[in-house]
């Protein structure tokens, strides 16, 4: 049995336990591996104990995050398009997509590497940055654009691939490139002494590996995907039913910055160590929802190809397991970080105000922890169904349309408290919504099939 008969047996015939754990598990350490690649800059780069350098890494944070959100754009898209259309046995169009993916990456890095050096200067003063930040800020953003289309690249194509089933060789893709930025930080940033500088350039290698290693998986293995040019000239408008696919994803991670940028706002009337602490208690709570976005995506593509094929007993059953599994992991992971609070804050801060509010912070952050599988699944099952539009409305509802406005109410009504509370109000919400409009999804697709 080849690679391409053992994936479509995945897909198509092997037990839902298997192919989850199959599709799930290297999808979620994918996830846990950009987590960790994030936080790799910042974290060598404080070894210099330069706040002017931290602080320049910090406020181009926003500019890599969308650099990053356009990959994720293009590879979501792509992957759901690919796994549907591999479950129609389209494998033309499959080729036409992937195509498609690989030359929109390199265009829209390139007008995204022209318009931030276009408008650097403008672009920083708006960020924040002033006399003592501007230079730094202004080297580490223009190394990272000047990389762009490689990074875009490498970020959406290794989600492309995960669409055809291979999704062990996109979590090794994206492994490569975190060790190899991992390893070269600390050698351009503490031993060859460039700062910031080096931050950016350790960043850029690392994506050039992990794009190198999507590109010998494409010519060496037996895949139904190409990146010949000749199959995107066929049909270039097919890019927009891509990007209306992976438009939530993109609305998602771009939300959740803006979201971040104004709790802070809020927060910064009570003082540095409340703006300190929620941070601490953002990034101890992560894991419980990085967990099960990632359980969820690395199952998307099963979902989808099941769905273009109209397999309704094994998506019923994929759907009836994955829900089993995520509010199971869900709640262990909640446990987890209600037992384990303090020593997480402690990662993270060190002054005893500081960390008793992180604490407490913890304790309320994680209520909703549970809850958050059931709105990946919804969200994740609507894209998969290749229903952009609800897809794309869900992915606003909860970072968005419920978390920003509810912000500045409980703010005024509850301060502090209130600003924790409205992040479970808002997540428990969207979960609510996503379920109900991925039922009505599925109810679709089964009187579609029951239809003669």
């Amino acid at each position: 049995m080849d690679k391409k008969e053992k994936q479509e047996y995945l897909f198509q015939e092997a037990g839902v336990w298997k192919a989850i754990s199959r599709m799930a598990i290297p999808a979620m350490v994918s996830i846990l591996v950009m987590l960790i690649y994030n936080m790799a800059d910042m974290f060598f780069v404080g070894q210099l104990g330069d706040t002017a350098q931290v602080a320049a890494v910090s406020l181009v944070g926003p500019v890599f995050t969308l650099m990053m959100a356009i990959g994720t754009m293009i590879g979501g898209g792509g992957s759901v398009l690919t796994a549907k259309t591999l479950g129609e046995k389209d494998f033309e169009k499959v080729k036409l997509c992937s195509s498609l993916c690989c030359w929109s990456s390199i265009v829209l890095g390139l007008l995204f590497s022209a318009v931030v050096l276009l408008f650097s200067n403008p672009l920083l003063r708006f960020l924040g940055a002033d006399s003592n930040t501007f230079y730094l800020a202004k080297q580490y953003m223009t190394i990272l654009a000047l990389g762009a289309p490689i990074t875009i690249f490498a970020n959406g194509f290794g989600n492309v691939i995960r669409g055809e089933g291979a999704v062990k060789e996109g979590m090794v893709g994206h492994l490569l490139g975190t060790l190899v930025n991992i390893v070269l930080d600390p050698l351009f940033i503490l031993v060859l002494r460039m700062g910031v500088g080096g931050a950016a350039v350790a960043t850029v290698l690392g994506n050039v590996t992990a794009a190198l290693y999507f590109l010998v998986y494409i010519k060496k293995s037996n895949t139904n995907l190409t990146l010949q040019p000749s199959y995107a000239k066929k049909q270039p408008s097919a890019i927009i039913q891509i990007l209306a696919l992976g438009l939530p994803n993109m609305i998602n991670s771009t939300l959740a910055g803006f979201a971040g940028a104004f709790a802070n706002q809020l927060l910064a009337r009570y003082g540095t160590n409340a703006v300190a602490a929620m941070g601490a208690a953002g990034k101890s709570t992560l894991i419980i929802s990085m967990i099960q976005m990632g359980l969820c995506m690395g199952v998307q593509p099963l979902m989808a190809y099941n769905y273009g094929a109209k397999n309704m007993p094994r998506i019923k059953e994929v759907l009836a397991k994955l829900s089993i599994l995520t509010v199971t992991t869900g709640l262990s992971a909640t446990i987890f970080c209600l037992f384990n609070s303090r020593m997480m804050i402690a990662l993270f801060l060190k002054e005893p105000e500081a960390l008793a509010l992180g604490q407490q912070m913890v304790t309320l952050l994680i209520l909703s922890g549970p809850f958050l599988g059931l709105f990946y699944i919804g969200s994740n099952f609507l894209q998969a169904s290749g229903n952009a539009l609800l897809a794309t409305i869900v992915s606003m509802l909860r970072q968005g349309v419920f978390l920003i406005p509810l912000l500045y109410a409980m703010n005024a009504l509850f301060g502090v408290t209130g600003n924790i509370i409205v992040h479970i109000i808002a997540d428990i919400t969207a979960a609510a919504v996503a379920i109900v409009l991925a039922l009505q999804q599925y109810g679709k697709l089964k009187r579609s099939c029951e239809t003669p």
